[in-house]
């Protein structure tokens, strides 16, 4: 098996603000993985602003574990590979990018889009939210303006980052009622602040509010003061949050989660305590998009999921197959991840 790595740098059309830092810039690796002539493919996207990955151990990772594939001939099963891999570097953001080849390949193989290897009765449609990260009041509201009128049924708005309160309404206003509205504070706030914020900005109507602290405990605490729904992202990578019961909702992210086959294991552990789970995306490229949507297809996920995000871009190759219309991202339909020549 030869595995090729291809490392790109994607660039923001317009920089992202988030309570983290200002994103300008993102690192991409694309793999393929080519045995027996069928060639599945990947990627690795790690964002160290966020996740605090490098895209060094990335690369490092990648590089053990072409020179480890090339042991193996095509007919050794996807499962084995990956483990060989995971025994290498067990590092899940660029496991990722082994974990959609291999899933890739075998959907290509078998002449069926991954949704439909991973479940007969899943959907073809899923729901996405709108990501609005500007700062000021009148961006903010031309952003939501935009979204309501591409037909998005939810916005979710970046929080803890500046005049929330006035960014807020703004938002609201310029989508009417109609539109869903999600918070976004990536661990922004402490405890104390988190009740206060969100107590004060709930007459806005919010669907719910996104890692408003970081920590089980401290999440735990807000939700326990809160009438809003609270959901978990950053949060949901601590040791035993995903079962711990501290959030009507949970986040899960392919690379986080180490590809498909992790994320669906996460998704069943979230689910025995009866949180609903969604997916997002960590701004990746088209394959992590595409990926996420046949996983969520898979899951039957019915909150709208953050994987609208192939937009913020400004150099990159349009994706036909993942386009938003009308809210929504329809399942790709050809083999594999995007199809035969994808």
């Amino acid at each position: 098996m030869e595995l090729r790595v291809e490392h790109t740098t994607l660039r923001f059309a317009t920089p992202l603000s988030t309570s983290y830092g200002e994103l300008a810039a993102r690192d991409l690796f694309t793999v393929e993985l080519d045995g027996g002539g069928v060639v599945g493919r990947g990627e690795a996207a790690p964002l160290e602003a966020y996740d605090g990955v490098p895209a060094a151990a990335v690369a490092e990772a990648l590089a053990f574990y072409a020179e480890l594939l090339r042991e193996f001939t095509p007919d050794v099963p996807g499962h084995l590979l990956l483990d060989a891999c995971r025994k290498a570097a067990e590092l899940p953001e660029a496991l990722a990018a082994i974990d959609l080849a291999l899933w890739d390949r075998a959907g290509k193989r078998a002449g069926r889009p991954v949704a439909a290897l991973l479940r007969e009765d899943h959907l073809d449609v899923i729901d996405v939210n709108a990501t609005i990260g500007a700062l000021d009041r009148a961006g903010a509201a031309r952003a939501a303006g935009r979204a309501a009128a591409e037909g998005f049924g939810c916005v979710k708005l970046k929080v803890g980052t500046g005049d929330d309160a006035g960014r807020v309404a703004a938002v609201r206003a310029a989508l009417g009622p109609g539109v869903a509205l999600r918070l976004d504070a990536n661990g922004a706030w402490d405890v104390e602040t988190a009740v206060r914020m969100i107590d004060a900005l709930a007459p806005a109507g919010l669907e719910l509010v996104e890692e408003p602290v970081h920590g089980v405990q401290a999440v735990r605490e807000v939700r326990a003061r809160v009438a809003t729904r609270v959901s978990i992202d950053e949060t949901a990578d601590e040791p035993g949050a995903l079962t711990a019961s501290v959030a009507d909702a949970v986040c899960l992210k392919i690379g986080r989660c180490g590809g498909i086959g992790g994320l669906l294991s996460q998704a069943a552990l979230v689910r025995t305590t009866g949180a609903d789970v969604y997916l997002a995306s960590t701004m990746d490229g088209p394959l992590g998009i595409a990926a996420a949507v046949h996983a969520a297809a898979a899951l039957r996920v019915d909150i709208a999921c953050g994987l609208a995000t192939l937009g913020h871009f400004a150099d990159l190759d349009e994706a036909p197959e993942l386009r938003v219309v009308d809210g929504a991202i329809r399942v790709p339909a050809g083999p594999g991840l995007l199809g035969p020549d994808r």
